[in-house]
């Protein structure tokens, strides 16, 4: 219960698809002419999602890593087809408005990026409240859009008009208008968030996206990027430790290897020592010789 609540406020607050991770742009500034088209483009988008996200997640030991893209796309395009139909069944209106925004869901970059990060990695529970929780953020930001731009522009809530046509600004109603809609309200967020960080509030949650920041993370145990980022540390510090114990035993190989080599050498060096003493020694004369050789003289005489 807790990760499945952790999901929903991750991808509604905490890295808000619109307002936080800024993806998913072309809808966002094509569509939010009006608060209606705005929430039925959001809702649209988190059906999508949160179903490919649930069917990838139960595919993903099926799906090879090599072509899991196209499996992806090919899983996100039967949903928007029949997300589709729906829509020209029962809301043929709604169907009009969106036009070709829906089809384009497939190519939706929030919905391909949360399959690659999230949902291939991780179990089919988790996933799906990952893809309701990045849906309804993009839902909430879309239908804020909408209701600003139609509200200034044309003067109507939901198509109810609230005050006269000639009193509105019809360039929030245009492409510009969502540019300037989109940036007072990251504004705002960034304002607020820079306010609680002065009174000393804690403002971790409200994130910016993954920094890759594990250590400090609280969703580190249960983040595919922190098991992939601690195998490569694990194996450094293992070489780390080998290297160390490697080096001392080929030392003390070579200082016995010139210890045994010494002793060798030495007895070399005094026998050639000894040799060079007995050779500068004189020869010593027999005195058996020179006795002979005196009684022999005596005799003659």
């Amino acid at each position: 219960m807790k990760q499945i609540s952790e999901r929903l406020y991750n991808g509604i607050i905490k890295e808000n698809p619109t307002f936080v991770l800024t993806l998913g742009m072309c809808p966002t500034l094509a569509v939010t002419t009006s608060a209606i088209n705005g929430l039925g483009m959001g809702l649209t988008t988190c059906a999508v999602l949160a179903l490919s996200n649930l069917f990838i997640s139960l595919l993903r030991k099926v799906i090879p890593d090599k072509v899991r893209i196209p499996a992806f796309i090919v899983i996100v395009a039967s949903f928007v087809t029949m997300v589709q139909l729906l829509l020209e069944a029962y809301l043929p209106t709604l169907n009009q408005s969106l036009g070709i925004y829906i089809p384009l869901i497939v190519v939706n970059c929030i919905i391909l990026g949360r399959a690659e990060s999230y949902a291939y990695h991780n179990p089919p529970i988790p996933s799906l409240f990952d893809g309701l929780g990045m849906g309804l953020g993009f839902t909430g930001a879309l239908t804020i859009l909408g209701i600003f731009r139609e509200f200034i522009g044309s003067g109507t809530f939901f198509g109810n008009r609230v005050f006269p046509e000639e009193y509105g600004i019809t360039i929030f109603v245009l492409a510009p208008g969502a540019f300037f809609v989109l940036a007072a309200l990251v504004a705002v967020q960034n304002y607020i968030k820079a306010k609680m960080e002065a009174k000393g509030k804690d403002t971790s949650k409200i994130g910016s996206g993954c920094g890759m920041n594990c250590m400090g993370c609280p969703e580190a145990k249960a983040c595919s990027k922190a098991e992939k980022k601690e195998e490569p540390e694990e194996e450094v510090k293992e070489e780390a430790k080998e290297e160390p114990k490697e080096e001392p035993k080929e030392e003390k190989k070579e200082e016995s290897k010139e210890e045994e080599k010494a002793p060798d050498e030495k007895p070399s060096e005094e026998k050639t020592s000894e040799e060079k003493a007995e050779e500068s020694k004189p020869e010593p004369v027999n005195d058996k010789s020179n006795n002979k050789n005196k009684n022999k003289g005596k005799r003659r005489k």
